[in-house]
């Protein structure tokens, strides 16, 4: 009885640590939240991030002062994509919702079909030059519209640049905002999609550009 007794008081001592340390970390997380909002309120963070549910999954979005400057799909590791934007703007980073609010709006009105143009600014510093004349080509391509990929290498001054502008399209840090979704190959084959060529069928489908189920891939 005695080794019984002994055990179940080991077994209460486990659960309560871990109770207490569970707790900790609720404070914790709940104090980190706190710093952040707060550095978010007074303009210290360079870069604000955070989750926006979307009918992929969650995307994980970034914004600095110049505006949105990263959307990233659910299988990105938001570990990776932080350390990116850390190494590449600046390490100073907080999750802040509020940031985020306009963003979220938008992208929701879009999902439910309710809104054809983004009033996001657009911030462009993880874009080589050549790929920011791509992609802002690409942005310009209104709802319901498809071009070419030679088309837009055109557009962006580089007429024989197709594979490159399909380079700059595949690595595009802003995508649905920025529709490279809405670019396909020449004869209307759906060509590539850094989202994965069914998240393109499915946008395609949403802004009526394609008939659903129809279309090559």
């Amino acid at each position: 009885m005695m080794g019984d007794r002994n055990a179940v008081e080991e077994i209460e001592d486990i659960l309560s640590a871990r109770t207490h340390d569970a707790a900790a970390a609720a404070r914790a997380a709940t104090a980190a939240a706190r710093v952040s909002a707060r550095m978010a309120a007074e303009g210290l963070a360079d870069v604000s991030y955070a989750p926006v549910d979307s009918p992929f999954g969650p995307l994980l979005l970034a914004v600095t002062k110049r505006g949105l400057v990263r959307l990233a799909f659910p299988e990105e590791h938001p570990d990776s994509v932080l350390e990116r934007l850390a190494s590449t703007i600046s390490p100073r980073i907080v999750e802040a919702t509020a940031s985020l609010e306009p963003a979220r709006r938008e992208l929701e009105e879009y999902f439910a079909g309710q809104r054809r143009a983004f009033d996001l600014p657009l911030d462009w510093t993880l874009s080589s030059p050549f790929a920011r004349r791509v992609l802002r080509a690409t942005a310009r391509i209104p709802f319901g519209g498809v071009l070419s990929y030679a088309q837009v290498a055109s557009r962006a001054g580089s007429p024989r640049g197709s594979r490159a502008a399909g380079n700059a399209l595949g690595s595009n840090p802003i995508p649905i905002v920025v529709p490279c979704h809405r670019v396909l190959r020449s004869g209307g084959a759906l060509g590539g999609y850094g989202g994965g060529i069914e998240r393109k069928r499915w946008l395609l489908e949403l802004e009526g550009a394609l008939a659903p189920g129809a279309g090559p891939g």
